[in-house]
C-alpha cells in the first residue's frame, strides 16, 4: 500500500511483515501482527469488529457500544464516546485502539496517542468511504475472509440503490438529528450520503456546515416530500409530529410522509449498510410513488 504523508501512528505489535495504513488524520499505522487486544471507541465499529469474528480480541468498548448485546456485556467499559477514561484504556494494554475523528473527543484521542497507544482514527463521510473503512479494518485485524460477505453485500446494495434512482427526480428529504435547537445533517456526512444514494435530495445539503442548525420555517420553505425522524442521536417519537402541524402545506406533512426511523439505519455503518440502504430506499419510494401518481392524474 502506498505510504501516505503524515505523522507516524506507531506499530501495533512487533514481528511479522509490516503493513502500513493511513488513518483519517493522515497518520501512519504500521501493523506488524494481527492485533490481539482491541479497544473500540465507536459503537458502529464495535458491532463491525464483532461481526468480523473478533469477540475474543476486543477487550474494551464505550458505554454507548451496545451491539451486539451479548458480546459487549462482558467487556470493560472505558467511558462515553465523548468522555473517555484514558487511564483505563491504557491499563488494558491494547495493541489497537479504533477511534473516530467525529465521535470521540479530539483531546482524548490525542492523549491516547501521546501515551503510546496505537490508535487508528476513522472518519466516514459517505457510504463508499464506509465500505472502504470496512476493508481497512479487515486488513488490519486479519479478518478479510470473515469480512468479505459483509463488504460484498454492502457494495451490491449500494450499486442497486444507485441504479434504481438513476435518471429519476430526487425525492426532497428533511432529516433532523436534534431538537431544541433543530439540527440536521449537511454535506460530507454519512447520513447525507445515505439519503443521496437512495434517491433523495437532502434539502439542507447545500449548507456548508456538517450539522447545521435551523428553524422549521426554513424547512417549510424548502418543501420536503419526506421527513425522516430518527431515534438517535435525538430520540424522536410520535409526539414530535406536533412540531410540524403548523406547516400543513409542506408536501411531507400534507401527504402523511413523516416516517419514524431506527436511528442506526441512518448513522451506523458496518454490517447494517445493506439493510439500511434498502430501508431508506423503501421509505423514499413511498413518496416517489405518490408524486408520480399525482403527476399522472394531472390534466
Amino acid at each position: 500500500m502506498e505510504r501516505a504523508a503524515g505523522r507516524r501512528a506507531g506499530g501495533v505489535r512487533q514481528g511479522g511483515p509490516p503493513l502500513t495504513l493511513a488513518d483519517a488524520l493522515g497518520r501512519l499505522l504500521t501493523v506488524r501482527q494481527r492485533p490481539e487486544r482491541i479497544v473500540s471507541l465507536v459503537p458502529s465499529l464495535t458491532e463491525t469488529l464483532f461481526a468480523f469474528g473478533l469477540e475474543r480480541e476486543i477487550v474494551g468498548v464505550t458505554r454507548f457500544c451496545v451491539e451486539p448485546r451479548r458480546g459487549v456485556a462482558g467487556k470493560t467499559k472505558v467511558g462515553g464516546t465523548k468522555a473517555l477514561d484514558v487511564a483505563k484504556i491504557k491499563a488494558l494494554e491494547p495493541d489497537l485502539v479504533v477511534a473516530s475523528a467525529e465521535e470521540n473527543s479530539p483531546e482524548d484521542v490525542t492523549r491516547l496517542i501521546d501515551q503510546g497507544c496505537s490508535v487508528f482514527v476513522t472518519l466516514v463521510t459517505s457510504v463508499e468511504s464506509a465500505i472502504d473503512l470496512l476493508r481497512q479494518l479487515a486488513t488490519i485485524t486479519g479478518t478479510t475472509a470473515a469480512a468479505r460477505p459483509i463488504i460484498q453485500g454492502a457494495k451490491e446494495a449500494l450499486a442497486f440503490v444507485r441504479a434504481a434512482s438513476a435518471g429519476r427526480e430526487p425525492v426532497r428529504v428533511f432529516c433532523p438529528i436534534w431538537r431544541n435547537p433543530y439540527m440536521t445533517c449537511g454535506r460530507g456526512t454519512y447520513m447525507h450520503d445515505v439519503i443521496t444514494v437512495c434517491g433523495g435530495r437532502n434539502v439542507f445539503g447545500e449548507r456548508q456546515e456538517r450539522y447545521p442548525r435551523l428553524e422549521l420555517a426554513e424547512m417549510a420553505a424548502l418543501d420536503p416530500q419526506v421527513i425522516l425522524l430518527p431515534s438517535e442521536p435525538y430520540c424522536f417519537t410520535k409526539r414530535h409530529k406536533a412540531d410540524f402541524r403548523a406547516f400543513a402545506e409542506v408536501t411531507a406533512v400534507k401527504n402523511g410522509h413523516i416516517f419514524f426511523v431506527e436511528g442506526r439505519v441512518l448513522t451506523w455503518y458496518g454490517p447494517r449498510i445493506a439493510q439500511s440502504l434498502s430501508e431508506v430506499k423503501r421509505l423514499l419510494g413511498i413518496a416517489r410513488a405518490a408524486g408520480e401518481s399525482s403527476e399522472s392524474l394531472s390534466p
